[in-house]
């Protein structure tokens, strides 16, 4: 670009040297020469601009990258020292530079916020996956009440982070436990975040109360519903979040000080420990407080199935989960317009978002797979419900480390969370315990495999991209970073499931104890639906109730060498 301006100055300069007359009109030339060559400076420092410090799940994150140009005439004015008039062009030109850095940052901040609202939106329509699957892996005369209870982890969790949760998880500034600011969203938007970030936090927040709803589904008063959603989106989950999350969490990997736990801080990138563990433990806790369903467990204490009464709602469910997946892994950036290095390469973290959708892709898949080919050794046939729930595990294990492990890590974090989960169902059946959805196996113990999992195979270069504030920062232990990074994650695991038990532990066991928790036997042998919602979702039939069954049934008869040539069907009374 430059050779080029040259170039042209030379040719109008040699046409001028023929002519006095011109000799105005050449000085005129340099002093446009002059002010081109400068303005190419500065559009090249605007450009450098946009390599800006990020820190993952922090507010500050939304900061623009225009924020720190300046423009200082008398800067210009030593430039311009052999133009007439140097102050005076050199403050036209501050003037029209800072008109565009002001455009160029409401630019920015209009990307970033778009991107992050979509990626709300992608997140919140998780909640109808949840809905979906819920609904298919409950028995009919359930249906609306579990449907009921997602919608009011929605409501009651999105008035209770308005009001508390926010404040506690993002008020900085604070101490390393609790945010102290902005209950209500008083004094919100800052310079720090909009309202774009709250709207995307809040739909992490009712995620993990989704997730306890499935574990205590058949057999739960609805007061209790109102009550733990509340508790667990208003003060459980966003102390957690605060920890790991906010600049000023003891145990962030993006402390704004850098004193980090084992210089590393914990990396749980998109939440398989904030939301998966704190959701699933919440879970166990209430399965556990409240017992099995009736008929879960025979006299002699074997297993008995109690099949959801939809599968095609449950594959439903998962397909829409999986795509709510896309805003809850990449989405957990917050920003796209970012490079990385010089700017006007094709790597930045748009690459880095990419990078980020294939490894959670690549993770489900092998975990479905994996599911599917160990399901058909283990039972004999080829489970759909398995598989779904497979496929919702590798999810779950790689969204700690989803943006710092290359995609042939994936691969072996979708396989090891797909016998993770056949593991837990193992252990949850002996030891009598009934979680119609398997929540607490799934996203708990898929969870804690993923924080384990990071702590193993991030890759130095990935996390030195995302996590910036720390260069030469410790990362996987099988990737030669030494063991700081998995002691952080092993501290978190341990964190996350005390801190669950003492809060959400007595909550459960006090609703008992005020009989709030459990609904009577009569009311769960009828089912819900129609003692505590006005009637059935939809006309069924109820393969639990003999006395409906027909006299006789028809069944086929498969053909035997002694069959008669024209294989009829039969009648069998």
């Amino acid at each position: 670009m430059y050779a080029h301006t040259y170039s042209i100055l030379y040719i109008h300069i040699q046409t001028c040297t023929y002519g006095n007359l011109c000799i105005h009109l050449c000085r005129l030339q340099w002093k446009v020469f002059t002010l081109i060559n400068v303005s190419l400076f500065y559009i090249y420092s605007l450009n450098k601009l946009f390599s800006f410090p990020y820190s993952p799940l922090s507010p500050s994150t939304l900061q623009s990258p225009m924020a720190s140009f300046t423009c200082s005439a008398s800067q210009l004015a030593s430039l311009l020292s052999s133009t007439t008039n140097s102050t005076e062009a050199a403050t036209y030109l501050c003037s029209q530079f800072t008109a565009i850095a002001n455009q160029l940052s409401d630019t920015s901040y209009a990307v970033n916020n778009t991107y992050l609202l979509f990626s709300a939106y992608l997140v919140f329509a998780m909640q109808l996956g949840f809905a979906m699957l819920c609904a298919g892996s409950v028995r009919a005369k359930n249906t609306m009440n579990i449907m009921l209870t997602n919608v009011l982890d929605a409501a009651a969790g999105g008035l209770s982070y308005y009001l508390f949760g926010y404040a506690f998880a993002f008020g900085s500034p604070s101490n390393g436990f609790i945010g102290r600011h902005f209950f209500g969203l008083n004094d919100f938007p800052s310079p720090q975040a909009d309202y774009s970030f709250f709207l995307y936090q809040w739909a992490f927040a009712i995620a993990a109360a989704g997730i306890t709803s499935g574990s205590i589904a058949e057999r739960t008063q609805f007061v209790a519903y109102l009550i733990y959603s509340s508790f667990l989106t208003g003060f459980v989950y966003p102390i957690v979040s605060h920890w790991i999350w906010s600049g000023d969490g003891w145990a962030s990997a993006s402390k704004s000080d850098n004193n980090l736990l084992f210089g590393s801080g914990a990396i749980d990138f998109a939440g398989s420990g904030v939301v998966h563990m704190v959701g699933g433990i919440a879970g166990l806790w209430g399965a556990l407080i409240e017992g099995p369903r009736i008929g879960r467990f025979d006299q002699s204490g074997r297993s008995v199935a109690l099949r959801g009464h939809s599968a095609s709602l449950v594959v439903l469910g998962s397909f829409l989960l999986w795509f709510g997946w896309y805003g809850f892994n990449p989405g957990s950036f917050l920003t796209i317009l970012k490079s990385y290095g010089d700017s006007g390469g094709y790597y930045g973290q748009w690459s880095a978002v990419g990078r980020t959708a294939v490894t959670t892709t690549l993770a489900g898949c092998t975990a479905a797979l994996t599911t599917l080919f160990s399901k058909r050794l283990l039972v004999g046939h080829w489970n759909v419900i398995d598989v779904s729930n497979g496929l919702l595990g590798g999810f779950a294990a790689i969204t700690s480390g989803c943006s710092v492990v290359e995609p042939w890590a994936a691969i072996i974090c979708g396989f090891i969370a797909a016998w993770v989960l056949i593991g837990c169902n193992k252990l949850a059946e002996k030891l009598k315990y009934d979680d119609p959805l398997e929540a607490a196996q799934l996203h708990g113990g898929c969870g804690a495999w993923g924080l384990l999992f990071t702590g193993l195979f991030a890759t130095k270069s990935y996390v030195n991209e995302v996590y910036p504030n720390k260069p030469g920062r410790p990362y996987g232990l099988f990737m030669g970073g030494g063991g700081k990074l998995c002691a952080a994650q092993i501290i978190q695991i341990l964190v996350i499931t005390g801190w669950v038990t003492v809060t959400m532990g007595p909550l459960f066991y006090g609703l008992k104890k005020l009989r709030l928790l459990r609904i009577s036997s009569e009311d769960e042998m009828a089912g819900m639906d129609l003692t505590r919602h006005g009637g059935f979702a939809y006309v069924y039939h109820n393969e639990d109730d003999s006395s409906l069954k027909p006299s006789f049934m028809m069944r086929r008869i498969e053909p035997t060498n002694e069959s008669t040539p024209n294989h009829q069907t039969m009648i069998n009374v």
